[in-house]
C-alpha cells in the first residue's frame, strides 16, 4: 500500500514549518519507505504499519495545534512492494 497524505496545522498562524517537522519526522524515524515534497508525504507498507504512522504523525501535529487537517489519498494493491520506486521508474522508461 503506498499512502500520499498532508497534514496541516490550523490555529498556529502562517508559520506552519515546524509543526509539520514534526509529522515528517515521524515518518522518517518510522523506517518504512517515504517520501516528502512540497505538498505530500508519501509511504509505503501495510495497512497497519502505514496507518499507525500517520496517525501517530497527526497526533505530533496535534501536540502543537488547536485543530488538524488530514488529507490522505492510497493505492491499495496486494502483493506489490517497493511500488513508490517501481512506479516512477516505469514512467521515466516511457519517458526515454
Amino acid at each position: 500500500m503506498i499512502v500520499a497524505f498532508s497534514i496541516t496545522p490550523l490555529g498556529v498562524g502562517e508559520g506552519v514549518a515546524e509543526p509539520v517537522a514534526r509529522a515528517v519526522k515521524v515518518v522518517r524515524d518510522s523506517g518504512l519507505p517515504n517520501r516528502t515534497d512540497a505538498m505530500f508525504t508519501t509511504i509505503e507498507g501495510d495497512w497497519d504499519e502505514v496507518m499507525a504512522v500517520i496517525k501517530r504523525a497527526v497526533d505530533a501535529v496535534a501536540e502543537v495545534a488547536p485543530r488538524v487537517s488530514l488529507v490522505l489519498k492510497a493505492d491499495l494493491r496486494e502483493g506489490v512492494t517497493d511500488g513508490m520506486t517501481a512506479k516512477v521508474e516505469s514512467l521515466e522508461r516511457h519517458l526515454s
